[in-house]
């Protein structure tokens, strides 16, 4: 039986120091790729009649957000534009994006598209979205014989 002996490398090292980050990181660091949080940030909340969902846009107008509503499937779309800079100015440090963006979300039940309801006050958009009527659970009394 041969016994091989193996001395560390610089490569070795790199690998272990490359670990060591990932553990320090946590999910915000994968092998060296950072992930970018999903843009809008967004809470839901769900009941038996239906789900309600805030979306943070600042700095958009209504006019740039649209709402569509599939079956079970909701999608929040928009743009956001970069700032005018004025003459001769040039960045020092940017970290607000701009660009199209896209959230989609699916709902363990059918959505009623007709009684969809989105308001957008400061910055936050709230959508309503109701559950369809024959879908709703029902409330079944017992009888006594």
């Amino acid at each position: 039986m041969y016994r091989t002996t193996s001395f560390p490398t610089i490569w070795n090292e790199f690998l272990r120091l490359q670990r060591d980050m990932d553990n320090l990181l946590g999910d915000s660091y994968q092998s060296g790729k950072r992930i970018a949080p999903q843009y809008p940030a967004i809470n839901v909340w769900a009941n038996q009649d239906s789900a309600l969902i805030t979306a943070e846009l600042p700095g958009l107008n209504k006019k740039d957000i649209e709402i569509n509503v599939i079956g079970d499937t909701v999608s929040i779309k928009g743009s956001r534009y970069p700032e005018e800079l004025p003459e001769n100015a040039k960045y020092q440090r940017q970290e607000i994006g701009y660009g199209n963006f896209q959230r989609s979300l699916q709902f363990p039940y059918t959505i009623d598209a007709n009684k969809v309801e989105a308001t957008f006050k400061d910055g936050i958009l709230t959508v309503k979205l109701p559950r369809i009527e024959s879908e709703k659970p029902k409330k079944i009394a017992v009888k006594t014989l």
